[in-house]
């Protein structure tokens, strides 16, 4: 015999999504975008190193685009190590 707490649970209608707080909820969508994201990090990185062949004063500003550009890249690389191990856990 189930006690009335657990009655009441099972009764209970599923917590439903306001669409205030998420506007897709009204259509059903709550995914993302991950294939785009990291081709949008890749061209990212590639426009951020094409921006090193301009004229620049000093190599202040190449030193900015190339460690910005190798933080997306480990980024990038601790994704793709995520997504190739993620059936493991």
């Amino acid at each position: 015999m189930a006690s009335k707490a657990v009655e009441k649970r099972q009764q209970a209608a599923p917590a439903k999504v306001d669409p205030r707080d998420e506007p897709s909820a009204e259509w059903g969508w709550h995914g993302g975008f991950p294939k785009g994201a990291r081709i949008a990090g890749w061209v990212t990185v590639v426009a951020l190193l094409a921006m090193i062949y301009n004229n620049h004063e000093n190599n202040t500003e190449n030193v900015w685009l190339i460690a910005i550009a190798a933080g997306i890249v480990i980024g990038l690389l601790v994704d793709i190590k995520k997504k190739r191990t993620a059936w493991r856990r």
